[in-house]
């Protein structure tokens, strides 16, 4: 176990603990069992179980922005210090695997390319969208390749999500249409103009099409997903790992 992951495990054990303690407080032996029994029962969600992994790909593209899609892939990389169920993240491309360079010009390497099917939940981050000539959501759209894999994508089963910018991805592949959603908001005109139904929300969940508005709204978008996938245990534990409590509303069928 390398440094980081010692000083999370240690962080995760802490907030376990805390949540413990606090259920445990002037609780007599039946209490401390009962506590005991939800804990060992933590990561039971709606699509959860210790078997298959909970799949999670997050879309790279030149010009993404950096906290958009770095931040659901700490929220689901954290998660496996609060579930027994495996959590697969990784940054997948529709172009080449290898390096993108990000809004602010950090680099990441991707090593896996476009795999929908072997997918549950794939996250599409925004960026770029004030500046149509730059790398982006706008040049992404002219190029065309991510829409129409996006276009192409949906199947039972699978998940997907956007954040800020990115849900205008969605938009262009015609996944938002008629459907409730939201987006940053210098982008809603826009996507409402392209026929999504748009809700005054930070996190919007339609089923197999979840939405975020905001640069840091992918905090919330991930946290809720854990809700959903691996139960409120797995968001509750990241959350206090992170020191963080999400905001805003969730609007959901």
């Amino acid at each position: 176990m390398n440094r980081r992951d010692l000083l999370r495990a240690s962080t995760a054990l802490g907030a376990t603990g805390a949540v413990a303690g606090v259920a445990g407080l002037g609780a007599g032996p039946a209490a401390a069992s009962a506590a005991e029994s939800r804990t060992a029962g933590a990561g039971t969600g709606t699509g959860a179980g210790a078997g298959a992994p909970l799949r999670v790909h997050i879309v790279m593209f030149d010009g993404v922005e950096e906290l958009d899609f770095a931040a659901p892939y700490e929220v689901f990389s954290a998660s496996r210090f609060f579930t027994d169920r495996a959590v697969d993240v990784r940054y997948v491309t529709t172009s080449r695997p290898g390096a993108v360079r990000a809004s602010y010009g950090t680099r990441v390497g991707v090593e896996h390319g476009w795999t929908p099917e072997q997918a549950d939940i794939i996250v599409v981050p925004g960026g770029g969208y004030a500046r149509r000539e730059d790398p982006g959501v706008w040049a992404e759209i002219r190029r065309g390749t991510l829409p129409r894999a996006l276009e192409a994508a949906p199947r039972p089963g699978l998940t997907i999500a956007a954040l800020c910018t990115g849900v205008m991805l969605l938009s262009a592949a015609g996944l938002t249409r008629g459907r409730p959603c939201t987006t940053h908001h210098k982008a809603r005109p826009d996507l409402e103009r392209q026929g999504g139904v748009l809700k005054n929300a930070r996190v919007v969940d339609d089923g197999d099409l979840v939405t975020a508005g905001g640069i840091t709204s992918g905090l919330e978008l991930a946290l809720w997903l854990l809700r959903r996938e691996l139960g409120p245990d797995a968001a509750n534990g990241v959350e206090a790992m992170l020191e963080y409590e999400a905001r805003g509303t969730v609007w959901s069928r």
